[in-house]
């Protein structure tokens, strides 16, 4: 319960304040990490972490497992749902975990003297157990875990924008090495808008 406290503590020192969010997150990481029988915070990058929603949520996985996107170690893949999957990078073996679809509802029985839901969470999340908290799903990723870690140092030139590609991330077509947006993969569409002091191609 110390760790757990230390924990929550980093989190809430990161946003100024501790939300039940939070909790889940440094909990879940706990439990995840606990599945799969490994040690944290992981200061090396053989836990891999897949979050399905950004915000305070990720921030308590993170200060519990020292997985972060700074290190590749922590990915996001925007479900919008607190969940994640946790991925032994060696052994390939992975649970995904999400808060039980009652438990805000078992919050309330936990912390019944909480003035709203909200402090009900942030009282009893702490202290639930595991399995009135969570719900757990064996894995396995439809990705291999290699090609989502990539080749770090691998760099190459996309044939037609021109810019550099890195971590094994290139799609090789009939017209040379391509980035994902040169290949139609794109999240943007480039505009003809001109702005002033912007440097553009």
């Amino acid at each position: 319960m110390d760790n757990l406290e230390k924990l929550l503590a980093q989190s809430a020192a990161n946003h100024q304040r501790l939300c039940p969010r939070q909790v889940l997150g440094v909990r879940m990481g706990l439990a995840g990490a606990g599945l799969l029988e490994m040690e944290i915070p992981r200061t090396d990058k053989l836990l891999l972490v897949i979050v399905e929603t950004d915000g305070c949520f990720v921030s308590g996985i993170e200060v519990a497992t020292g997985c972060s996107v700074l290190h590749r170690t922590l990915r996001v893949e925007d479900y919008g749902k607190v969940a994640a999957s946790f991925v032994d990078v060696n052994g390939g073996r992975a649970f995904r975990l999400a808060p039980r679809p009652d438990a805000r509802e078992l919050a309330l029985r936990y912390a019944p003297d909480a003035p709203d839901s909200y402090r009900a969470q942030l009282t009893a999340y702490p202290s639930m157990p595991e399995d009135s908290l969570f719900t757990v799903q064996a894995v396995q990723l439809k990705t291999p875990v290699e090609a989502i870690v990539g080749r770090p140092g691998v760099r190459v030139t996309c044939t037609i924008c021109g810019e550099e590609i890195m971590n094994d991330r290139q799609v090789t077509t009939s017209l040379g090495i391509l980035c994902k947006a040169c290949a139609g993969e794109s999240y943007y569409l480039v505009t003809p808008e001109f702005l002033p002091g912007v440097f553009t191609n």
